[in-house]
């Protein structure tokens, strides 16, 4: 059992999908006939800012948002366009539309109420990884990969704390586990960052809570690795930015990735390693864009490299 998840820019376009459609494919082709496989996907790059943002504009009274909404349809539009074959792409662009359509109608209401509630910024928040999710299950499929769509809301249970649920990981676990492990499914493609209350309200995990779904799933499953592709090749001694001679760090341990990305490094969400971290599941940070690269190996020790300093994160004034 594998989970793989894939970042923002990593899905930001048709051509960068492909390359997710080609990571996946080559590792299922290595694989054997009882593997299985979760992908889990951030919404769209930028696309989560721009929903919050026509949300926030709404209820500001800017009737303006509406731009911001054709231009999120008009996005996933020309993904299904140039990632789809035409003779597929008619009932993906009828979710695409209806969804679309289902954003518009509760930024009217923001918009008519002059109101954005918690509750109202998760579910408007919630589509960007609705839409990419389906989106990429369907360039799957129509590049003869079967797999099972999940909408993670329906397994990933949480309290009613909007725009950071805690997540209830008894009632997770059992639902996760026994829908994975019941289907014969071999792939299965979730949207991350989106969860449910117990009344099935939509709920979040927080900004970046993608990297917190995937390790969900992981520790659900007892996964043997959780793979988190990204647009940067492992995590570094130092920001690159700030430091000429940072460099990779190859292995690093849950307690030092935990401390760094608290303190500023933004490889990976801070929550994600305590779930695979009690299951003792290495984490292996890759690059998208260039999968050849060693990338860095997340686990419960590492080998000694001589280094006393690991890594070196700022959090800015």
């Amino acid at each position: 059992m594998q989970v793989l998840k894939f970042g923002g820019t990593s899905v930001a376009n048709a051509d960068n999908i492909g390359k997710v459609v080609s990571i996946v494919r080559e590792k299922m082709e290595k694989g054997t006939a009882l593997d299985k496989y979760v992908v889990v996907v951030s919404a769209l790059g930028g696309i989560t800012d721009v929903l919050l943002n026509a949300a926030t504009m709404a209820s500001s009274g800017d009737e303006q948002y509406r731009e911001k909404l054709a231009d999120i349809e008009r996005r996933h539009l020309d993904a299904v366009k140039a990632l789809i074959p035409v003779t597929f792409q008619s009932q993906l662009l009828s979710l695409v539309k209806k969804a679309c359509n289902e954003i518009e109608d509760i930024c009217s209401g923001i918009f008519l109420l002059g109101e954005l509630t918690p509750r109202s910024r998760d579910r408007i928040a919630s589509y960007g990884e609705w839409l990419s999710s389906q989106v990429i299950s369907a360039k799957f499929r129509s590049d003869g990969i079967s797999n099972q769509w999940i909408d993670a809301r329906k397994l990933i249970i949480t309290n009613s704390n909007y725009t950071h649920a805690e997540v209830d990981f008894d009632t997770t676990n059992r639902h996760i586990s026994d829908y994975i492990l019941q289907s014969d499914a071999t792939l299965f493609i979730v949207p991350g960052f989106i969860s449910a209350d117990a009344g099935g309200v939509t709920t979040t995990l927080g900004r970046g809570g993608s990297d917190y779904t995937a390790s969900i799933f992981a520790s659900a499953l007892s996964a043997d690795l959780l793979e988190v592709w990204t647009d940067v090749s492992g995590m570094m001694t130092a920001d690159p930015r700030l430091t000429a001679n940072a460099r990779i760090i190859p292995q690093i341990s849950y307690q030092e990735a935990m401390e760094l990305s608290h303190f500023g490094a933004k490889v990976i969400y801070p929550p994600t390693i305590q779930p695979v971290m009690s299951k003792g599941i290495p984490v292996w940070i890759k690059n998208t864009f260039a999968p050849g690269d060693a990338g860095t190996l997340i686990q419960a020790v590492c080998e000694k490299n001589g280094n006393i300093v690991r890594g070196i994160s700022s959090i800015n004034n």
